[in-house]
């Protein structure tokens, strides 16, 4: 006996998920957009995860001698020195790295926009070095505290591809309106 997962050449399903999962049906059109901040090699991995997963990817770069403004990286993925036309409500940003000197003021630039979501890639159990820097800045506290950190899912992540999978999952589980896990 099979089932309707499993016969041959069956298209049609009572879940439309698994219609999508069978290449029966498109995927839903992307409406939201995934900015990375900063070059490093979680964003590569997570902006090409991000096109597939049906965000726009855009990698933020403001140092020209780390990527070229106005070239398409690979993948199709749009690069850029600052924010300008990438933030409104359905846009989601990750810091991928707080170390960079330019932390505050990128943070400052998105927390302005009509950003959606903000995150800062670093280990929860370390200070958070974002807090100083957006609040030299001038930074309002409530602004302040719209920044997510640590951000993603609790997998226990050790290489670049794992944060950015786990981070890629969080946001796909906030943008279908789950706090991910296991839970269903």
């Amino acid at each position: 006996m099979t089932d309707q997962h499993s016969s041959p050449g069956h298209t049609h399903h009572e879940d439309p998920a698994c219609d999508v999962a069978h290449g029966a049906a498109l995927a839903p059109p992307v409406t939201r957009t995934l900015v990375a901040v900063f070059t490093s090699p979680v964003a590569s991995y997570l902006l090409r995860y991000a096109g597939d997963a049906g965000f726009r990817p855009v990698l933020v770069e403001p140092d020209p001698q780390r990527a070229q403004p106005g070239e398409p990286a690979e993948d199709g993925v749009a690069v850029a020195g600052g924010f300008d036309g990438y933030l409104d409500d359905a846009a989601d940003v990750v810091v991928t790295d707080h170390h960079r000197p330019e932390l505050g003021p990128m943070l400052r630039d998105a927390l302005a926009g009509k950003t959606r979501w903000v995150g800062v890639m670093g280990n929860p159990r370390l200070p958070a070095p974002h807090i100083p820097a957006l609040a030299a800045l001038g930074v309002a506290e409530t602004d302040i505290g719209r920044v997510h950190r640590s951000i993603g899912l609790n997998i226990c992540s050790h290489t670049p591809a794992e944060i950015a999978l786990a981070t890629l999952a969080g946001l796909i589980a906030d943008r279908n309106g789950r706090s991910g896990g296991f839970e269903f």
